[in-house]
């Protein structure tokens, strides 16, 4: 059975006294026993994070990570960094992480493969933009960076493979997919991994939905067939919308 997740991706939002009342409001909430909770402060949080969710069922994860071990990359932050701290999972490819940092498919099937060989899960994004859709072309677009990065990571890893989609034009903006076209990408992509790896792989790999997810349209998101819950940006900072969110999943 697929597991149901809600992972808060809080970018480069909340200082440490700011990170800090935004986790201690998680942790003091009876959060739904049947969905996964993750949230993914600044790298510079993210050991102060653990510890003070080291009771707590919520996990850490990472919003990066680097495409080589180690060397002279200022700034940059690696899988053993990561893994020494206690981080077990990192997002790949976020579309802000593409745009905005130019990461090429080819960069985010080397950071896929070395945070998989070393042990450290990954959260793989994927989505078109807003010209991709209007031109008709979002299936071409999601099949190239599918195809391009996760499909061609042996199957044995797949277990630690979550997938994200991201309708880039609804990060952001205000706007959200509707259910169905949310419905139909996921489909989409399951479908995908079921020519490449089979039909038990493809049942059992968590898809995200990731597009201006609030309270008010979670239920109904959600609620679709192959939506196994969602990556949550602004709403994920408001510790009450984000946790209305997580309860939507749990009762889907």
């Amino acid at each position: 059975m697929r597991k149901k997740i809600v992972a808060g991706n809080w970018k480069m939002n909340n200082n440490l006294i700011e990170t800090e009342l935004l986790l201690s409001k998680l942790k003091n909430s009876n959060l739904a026993p049947n969905v996964e909770v993750m949230v993914s402060p600044s790298n510079l949080f993210l050991k102060t994070s653990i510890d003070f969710l080291s009771s707590s069922k919520i996990e850490v994860v990472s919003q990066n990570v680097h495409n080589k071990s180690n060397g002279a990359y200022t700034g940059e932050i690696s899988v053993g960094m990561l893994k020494s701290i206690g981080i077990n999972k990192s997002i790949i490819g976020h579309s802000e992480r593409r745009s905005h940092f130019q990461e090429s498919n080819e960069t985010l099937l080397e950071k896929s493969k070395l945070c998989l060989e070393n042990g450290l899960g990954i959260i793989f994004c994927f989505g078109e933009e807003l010209s991709d859709r209007k031109m008709g072309k979002h299936f071409e677009v999601v099949e190239n960076q599918l195809s391009t990065t996760v499909l061609q990571i042996s199957k044995n890893k797949w277990q630690n493979i979550i997938l994200a989609y991201e309708p880039v034009w609804a990060i952001g903006t205000g706007e959200t997919a509707s259910p169905d076209q949310a419905q139909e990408i996921h489909q989409f992509a399951r479908n995908i991994i079921f020519k490449k790896f089979g039909k038990e792989l493809s049942e059992n790999t968590s898809i995200l939905y990731g597009g201006s997810v609030k309270p008010k349209n979670a239920s109904d998101i959600f609620s679709q067939t192959d939506v196994d819950g969602g990556l949550i940006g602004g709403a994920s900072l408001i510790a009450e919308d984000f946790l209305s969110i997580i309860e939507s999943n749990s009762e889907s």
